[in-house]
């Protein structure tokens, strides 16, 4: 498979595509998130905002063809929006009110092909049933240091995992990239793309 290019700072989304054994480079998208909103139509804006950031990173790829990976992942419970938390007594509150319930995690990605603009986006839904946990228990987690820059103040890839019994869809959707689906979206780039 040839190189893309990661328009994301996520060490969590390289790790994937490594694990996968997708070649990559890292071109750090300018894009200000604040200016979208996700109450409304998640889905929609999550690819929307991935697509700004695939374009963003594209702007400074010299090689035409090549493809540029975008996405962006939010967790919604009780249809509010949860995204990083501000510090550590906002990411006991989220864990407060995610613990003992579900909640879904949504991951939005854009594909971009440099000097076409030709595009495909696409985006994954995953339910996440977490433990009830104590006050202690996510005071012990959030002093860790690992919620403070997670959507939902969690990782599920980490210590995150123990507070997570059961996952409904795909687990690699709820760390940052739906692997099967990018990797299909990959292969058919060019019968999907418009």
């Amino acid at each position: 498979m040839n190189e893309i290019v990661l328009a994301s700072t996520s060490p969590r989304r390289s790790g994937l595509l490594r694990q996968i054994g997708i070649p990559f480079e890292v071109v750090t998208p300018d894009v200000d998130e604040s200016r979208y909103s996700f109450e409304v139509d998640p889905a929609g804006t999550g690819e929307r905002l991935a697509l700004a950031k695939a374009k963003s990173a594209a702007g400074r790829v010299d090689v035409r063809g090549r493809l540029v990976l975008g996405a962006d992942t939010v967790v919604l419970f009780e249809g509010q929006v949860l995204g990083k938390p501000v510090d550590a007594e906002d990411a006991c509150a989220m864990l407060g009110r995610l613990t003992g319930h579900a909640h879904r995690v949504l991951t939005a990605f854009a594909l971009l092909e440099v000097g076409t603009n030709r595009s495909v986006t696409g985006h994954e839904w995953t339910t996440v049933f977490m433990r009830a946990c104590s006050d202690d228990e996510i005071r012990t987690y959030v002093d860790t240091g690992e919620p403070l820059d997670k959507a939902g103040s969690y990782g599920a890839h980490a210590l995150g995992a123990s507070l997570i019994t059961r996952v409904e869809g795909c687990f690699y959707n709820v760390i940052g990239l739906p692997l099967a689906r990018l990797l299909k979206t990959l292969t058919h780039f060019d019968d999907l793309a418009t």
